[in-house]
């Protein structure tokens, strides 16, 4: 990979995380010790065919891990996941990397950067991280880079601008004293909110009581506040990764939400211009049978690939990662697009019901005339004398 790919410009951002070292007696050990996961994600198909995947190039399956009752919670169709090469800062920081691929055209990358230090340090990574772009172009070229790769394993790729979604994590896997979450969230709960919103200026306690309101936990050791666009977490590795794995997903459910609600917006408007453009004239309604038609099958292909999306994940008995999945889906505004989409395609329903009812009208109405033309027909030959 070319250097300019690997090599992000912006030693502001190196500066703002430092590496960790060994305790020794003269340097105390940090009191809290974690990584930043800057998760960026991308629709880019319709489809990603994973068994094509696999044959393509070496890949795992991302399977499912989650903090209890793994057996019970499963993907439907499990991702695809590789290593990224590491990335290299200017100032020589190295990151780790992978990129994930969702059958249903997502692809998801995910950056993790240590760091060590005190709460100041964690609150000023997550101001710069939660509006940092550098990453985001970086993570577009390299995403381009391997989807040239999986292009036989895509199915009908989007040539526009790919829709995009990012989501950082800060990921506190230990801090000095090793506190509960109750007595973490009594002594840290204003830095908590300001990490999740990323903001470097105290908030109002208002503000702070609406933050925390979105707090879980499955031991008395962990804890997790899931914000719109970051979420804190402290828990090890293992445990973290429950939340990490929901969160990607729920951010890819969000992806493609966003690009169906779009796709229906189009398609509606391109209705209501062919009905303004006469097609309620009873001559013009002869072709509304081929504008239903094609409404018709983008509401189908939005209800599968809809459906493909919702039901990804499965949660069997497992209550706890449902309401963490449930918890995150709605910070992070899931429910209000999916809920934006089955309006419109309630919407398209009745407007292909519509359409439909016009061409039988006009259908009838054309028989009809014809009915009626050979019945005249009929009468004038009959009154002449003559038989038909």
């Amino acid at each position: 990979m070319d250097r300019d790919v690997t090599t992000v410009a912006g030693a502001d951002v190196a500066r703002a995380l430092t590496n960790e070292v060994p305790s020794t007696s003269k340097e105390p050990a940090a009191p809290l010790r974690g990584s930043v996961l800057v998760l960026i994600q991308y629709d880019v198909c319709e489809e990603i065919r994973l068994d094509e995947l696999r044959k393509l190039f070496p890949a795992r399956s991302a399977e499912a891990k989650f903090k209890k009752a793994p057996a019970y919670v499963r993907y439907q169709r499990t991702p695809v996941e590789e290593t990224l090469e590491p990335l290299t800062l200017e100032s020589g920081e190295r990151l780790a990397g992978e990129i994930k691929y969702y059958d249903y055209g997502v692809v998801s990358l995910e950056f993790e950067l240590p760091f060590s230090g005190d709460w100041d340090t964690l609150i000023q990574l997550s101001c710069r991280w939660t509006s940092d772009t550098n990453f985001e172009k970086l993570a577009s070229r390299v995403a381009r880079q391997r989807l040239e790769r999986a292009a036989p394993a895509l199915v009908k790729p989007y040539k526009d601008e790919w829709l995009q979604e990012d989501y950082c994590i800060f990921h506190v896997r230990d801090i000095d004293g090793a506190p509960s979450a109750n007595e973490l969230l009594n002594a840290r709960d204003a830095e908590i909110a300001q990490i999740v919103r990323g903001e470097n200026c105290p908030l109002s306690d208002d503000e702070r009581q609406e933050i925390l309101l979105s707090r879980i936990s499955y031991y008395p050791s962990d804890l997790a506040v899931i914000g719109w666009n970051a979420a804190f977490i402290y828990d090890t590795p293992q445990g973290a990764e429950t939340a990490i794995q929901l969160l990607q997903y729920a951010n890819s459910q969000l992806l493609e939400f966003r690009h169906y609600d779009e796709l229906m917006t189009k398609e509606l408007a391109n209705v209501y211009d062919f009905l303004e453009a006469g097609g309620t004239s009873w001559w013009s309604r002869w072709r509304t049978a081929n504008a239903a038609s094609k409404l018709h099958t983008v509401l189908l292909d939005v209800n599968e690939l809809t459906e493909r999306a919702d039901n990804a994940i499965k949660f069997l008995s497992d209550m706890f990662s449902a309401r963490l999945y449930k918890l995150c889906a709605q910070k992070v505004g899931v429910p209000d697009y999916k809920d934006l989409v089955q309006e419109k395609l309630q919407t398209a329903e009745d407007l292909y019901r519509f359409m439909v009812e016009q061409f039988n009208q006009s259908r009838a109405f054309i028989l009809e005339l014809m009915v009626v033309v050979i019945l005249i027909i009929e009468l004038v030959y009959f009154f002449r004398g003559k038989p038909i």
